[in-house]
């Protein structure tokens, strides 16, 4: 099966330059668009690409593999299939995106796409060269399980990977209310991309902001978002991007305590410390409220 998303790097490669003279000529606006920063979230992307010919190969093996062991086999030529199809796989975008800021396993090949301190849609090329192979199909493995093809699943989520695409975009204000509801968009987008507490992870969605509403987690923009992270790299080497929280974590086990400690600096969230010494989101939260009730006393 051929990657549609190979047909649709032309269509990424014009809209981005479409953008850029978007701000410089009708916006005059120079700080949307930085060169070394660009370069480097193209190389990802195209680094992204040239991994994923080998890993998609094992991701897809593994789906296959499941798949013969499915509990129904389900046709493919009736509406509903392509339906249920579309909500199981935003279903489990969802549930993955969340973990992979709650999970710092997860993060280590998450963080790359959060790591640019702009928001255009080169940024939406930043992707992981890790993902596949640290194994973030497991959360869409029910789907060939309970009887999607694995030709379809592997077809829904690139069909998710093209539309959140057209989100990374400070050109988009608000879409209709309708739309802003029940579609993830721009202004919902640039909120996850944000690193200020109040956005720190919120909306998790990849086509439907849905998910977010129900589960808690959805945060409606306000004030223009900080991109980037709470504490930004500083650095356009290609595989300290792709690779610094993987030393990170390596580091953190090396110097942990114990075995449990360990554990903790990998499956635990984010900022999680045996000491202390760093904070989770959550506890930056609690502090912050703990903060303003004190001065309110």
């Amino acid at each position: 099966m051929k990657d549609i998303i190979f047909y649709a790097i032309p269509f990424f490669i014009l809209s981005i330059l479409v953008e850029v003279l978007y701000y410089r000529y009708l916006q005059k606006h120079q700080d949307h668009y930085e060169t070394k920063d660009t370069v480097s979230s193209l190389s990802m992307g195209i680094g992204n690409v040239i991994t994923g010919i080998v890993s998609k190969v094992v991701v897809f093996a593994s789906i296959v593999l499941v798949y013969k062991y499915r509990i129904v086999s389900l046709g493919r030529d009736v509406w509903w299939y392509w339906v249920g199809l579309f909500f199981a796989d935003d279903l489990s975008y969802y549930w993955f995106h969340r973990m992979s800021h709650q999970v710092r396993y997860f993060w280590a090949s998450h963080v790359i796409h959060h790591s640019s301190q702009f928001y255009n849609l080169g940024t939406a090329l930043r992707q992981t060269w890790t993902g596949n192979i640290s194994g973030a199909f497991i959360f869409y493995l029910w789907m060939p399980l309970i009887g999607f093809q694995p030709v379809d699943i592997f077809l829904m989520q690139t069909i998710s990977l093209i539309y959140q695409f057209w989100i990374h975009t400070e050109a988009v204000n608000l879409m209709p209310k309708p739309i802003e509801w029940i579609f993830n968009t721009p202004s919902h987008h640039r909120v996850h991309h944000g690193s200020d507490l109040k956005y720190l992870d919120k909306n998790h969605a990849g086509i439907l902001i849905i998910w977010d509403r129900m589960f808690g987690t959805f945060q409606r923009e306000e004030e223009r978002p900080h991109y980037g992270l709470t504490k930004n790299l500083g650095s356009y080497n290609l595989f300290h991007i792709a690779f610094h929280e993987w030393r990170d974590i390596y580091d953190d086990i090396s110097r942990a305590p114990n075995f449990k400690a360990g554990l903790g600096y990998v499956f635990g969230p984010p900022g999680w410390s045996h000491d202390g010494s760093r904070k989770t989101t959550e506890q930056l939260r609690h502090e912050s409220i703990k903060k303003v009730d004190c001065d309110v006393e």
